[in-house]
């Protein structure tokens, strides 16, 4: 296949350095900073180690008990399959999954301060033998003798062997692939509080958060020593947010003083779809979730827009494994739609286009080239002909589309070069579709703005709803829906329904 780039179909426009400023890569979810913020991924690793813990013990249970019990069913496998399940047994199996967790925790595997190896291996090793203790429960109401006493001993090693094992992979996980850009904290207020937290950011020794300024209607003196740029007050903040790369708003005012404009921030970064942070009470959120972070001095309370959850690294592993094998499945069909392009219109084969995507950082998507080489310099004079309405650019019947361009539009086999954006965790396989540079300059309402606090997809709500027969309000109103009610069982309904929308054509152009 050509490796030639071209972009096509919208102008990109010169841009100051401060407004729309690009940011690479994606951006991850971590929590803050050193001695008040605690360690990057830090309610994330934990959720997902509990959660593999939970079902290791619950599988390495079911393996001692079949492996002490499959020679005493005369037909094997099949004598297995036809065995059944107590409602006793049912119960117990509920409540050491409740438990287990919750006992190995008082051990401290869940902390995310560093520790030396051979610390790590004892903590596991006491919680582990504490632990199996649970286990006793079976054999002791075993009626049948099927759960021996040496079932625990067997269950005791395995849960050692298996808690440390689970732990070297999230650990590395977490390190590589959460944390792989600094996430950009815009910080409110200019005292000593905002003071002592931005010398904590700064100071932080892993560097995964870059200060990029703060906001301030009233400046104290001590912000000349902040050692970053006041980037406006908070009567600018919305539109701050509107133009800034912003993963997060860090507000460091006086709670007493300025109840009233810290409520302002947060209602403002809900609108725009920014994560906003706080140093002391719950105040009233409508759209994100708030949850407690502790650090080593006091707590952070988190305002999520999005969920940040194991669940997080299950999409992305699948994404991985998916885009991965659709790939290699679609080798053939990439290389003959490659040579069509080719054979039928001159110019490159994959063209990038530059997009937004979460949190409003920019990265470059490919798709299939549809359109004649020149495709930029026409659209101006196409203007006029826009039927779409709000900030975007629809023409039915575009006269800069090839005749190839129009099949691979209508099957929508111009987004699968995006199956690399996938692999390069710049785009998930479901999320809102990223937006081009020319239609994000025009947005002039701020809650247009949330819908970039997902991962951009290759498919959506809007594509399975009608894609371009849809105005651009209930196209956005989609998006916030999906980001509203996301969970894994969604992202599977929209794949499951994206092959017949293509398949129909519906509202593709």
């Amino acid at each position: 296949m050509s490796s030639s780039v071209a972009v096509e179909g919208a102008s990109l426009p010169a841009q100051s350095p401060s407004l729309f400023r690009p940011a690479s890569g994606g951006s991850t979810v971590s929590p803050l900073s050193s001695v008040a913020l605690p360690p990057p991924g830090n309610a994330l690793q934990t959720e997902l180690l509990q959660a593999l813990d939970t079902a290791g013990a619950l599988a390495l249970l079911f393996a001692v008990w079949l492996g002490l019990n499959l020679h005493r069913m005369p037909e094997g496998v099949e004598g297995f399959l036809t065995q059944r399940v107590t409602m006793k047994n049912a119960l117990l199996a509920g409540g050491f999954m409740l438990l287990w967790p919750r006992l190995i925790s008082l051990f401290g595997l869940y902390d995310p301060r560093p520790l030396p190896r051979r610390d790590k291996v004892l903590r596991v090793f006491l919680a582990c033998t504490v632990g199996s203790a649970l286990a006793f429960v079976f054999p002791l109401t075993s009626i049948s003798g099927s759960f021996r006493w040496v079932s625990v001993l067997y269950f005791w090693v395995g849960s050692v062997a298996l808690t440390l094992a689970v732990r070297v992979p999230v650990r590395s996980l977490n390190a590589t692939s959460l944390v792989r850009t600094p996430r950009r904290v815009l910080l409110v207020g200019s005292g000593p509080r905002a003071l002592r937290v931005a010398r904590e950011i700064q100071a932080r020794p892993e560097k995964d958060l870059e200060l990029i300024g703060f906001v301030d209607s009233n400046d104290h003196p001590l912000s000349k020593r902040m050692g970053v740029p006041k980037l406006g007050t908070l009567e600018e903040l919305e539109d701050l947010l509107m133009h800034h790369v912003v993963d997060e708003v860090l507000i460091a005012l006086p709670i007493k003083s300025r109840y009233a404009q810290i409520q302002h921030v947060i209602r403002m970064s809900e609108r725009t779809g920014t994560e906003s942070k706080f140093l002391a009470d719950i105040f009233e959120c409508s759209v994100a979730r708030p949850r407690y972070e502790h650090g080593d001095q006091f707590p952070i309370v988190a305002n999520k827009v999005f969920y940040d959850d194991y669940r997080v690294v299950v999409k992305r592993l699948l994404d991985l494994v998916l885009a991965s094998v659709a790939l290699v499945a679609l080798a053939p069909l990439l290389a003959l739609i490659a040579l069509a392009i080719k054979l039928t219109s001159p110019g490159p084969v994959i063209f990038a286009q530059e997009r937004y995507g979460l949190n409003k950082r920019r990265f470059r998507m490919y798709k299939f080239r549809t359109m004649v080489h020149d495709a930029e310099a026409l659209q101006p004079a196409l203007e006029a002909r826009n039927e779409a309405v709000g900030p975007a650019f629809k023409i039915r019947n575009d006269p800069r589309v090839t005749r190839v361009g129009r099949i691979l539009r209508r099957t929508s086999f111009d987004e699968l070069p995006q199956l690399v954006n996938v692999l390069l965790g710049q785009m998930s396989l479901v999320g809102p579709r990223p937006m081009a540079v020319r239609d994000v300059q025009l947005f002039d309402q701020a809650w247009f703005m949330r819908r970039f606090s997902a991962p951009p997809g290759m498919t959506g709500l809007w594509q399975v709803s009608g894609r371009s027969n849809l105005g651009f309000d209930d196209w956005v109103t989609l998006d916030l829906k999906y980001i509203d009610e996301w969970s894994l069982a969604l992202d599977a309904r929209i794949l499951a329904k994206t092959l017949p929308a293509v398949v129909r054509g519906v509202g593709a152009v």
